[in-house]
């Protein structure tokens, strides 16, 4: 009986060793190296798998603010730019919405707003991000961009600087 029980504990201890599940740290630091050696699609997965398997995991916001930075930059071949781009967004929100206190809220919505504005020229969805960026963060250090973000959206370069020019005067 002994040496069953003996048996069964090195069996565990033997199963349990061999567990391939890596920890929250160790899935971004691979994304990170995947991104690094500009395999996108396997960082997405490393990415992905973090946010899925720890979910509470105060690196799991990061995950998400490196996937939407994938999306934006359009690093993911199969498929098309305004659909990478409306990923970019969903996730830069989903920061927000799943992490609404953690560091990368701010800047997951700031960013939100600059893809739709700028990037998927949706003006409308870009005035309702910044200005909820505006009312939920009103002392953040991204606060005057996003509103001059606002007050020249749609125009130029050389629109904004007429207009910037004509201030002055």
């Amino acid at each position: 009986m002994k040496t069953i029980i003996i048996t069964l504990s090195l069996f565990i201890l033997l199963f349990a060793g061999c567990s391939d599940k890596k920890t929250a740290g160790e899935l971004l630091t691979e994304g990170n190296k995947f991104t690094g050696e500009e395999n996108s699609s396997e960082a997405v997965i490393s990415y992905e798998t973090l946010i899925k398997e720890y979910p509470n995991d105060k690196l799991a916001p990061e995950a998400i603010a490196r996937l939407a930075a994938i999306y934006q930059n359009k690093l993911i071949k199969n498929i098309s730019e305004t659909e990478s781009l409306n990923k970019s967004v969903g996730f830069f929100k989903s920061i927000y919405d799943k992490y609404p206190n953690s560091d990368q809220a701010p800047t997951g919505i700031f960013m939100a707003g600059f893809v739709e504005a700028n990037e998927l020229h949706d003006y409308d969805a870009a005035t309702i991000t910044y200005n909820s960026f505006i009312k939920l963060f009103p002392n953040h250090e991204l606060i005057t961009s996003a509103k001059e973000e606002l007050d020249n959206m749609g125009l130029t370069p050389e629109e904004i600087l007429q207009k910037n020019i004509a201030r002055q005067q």
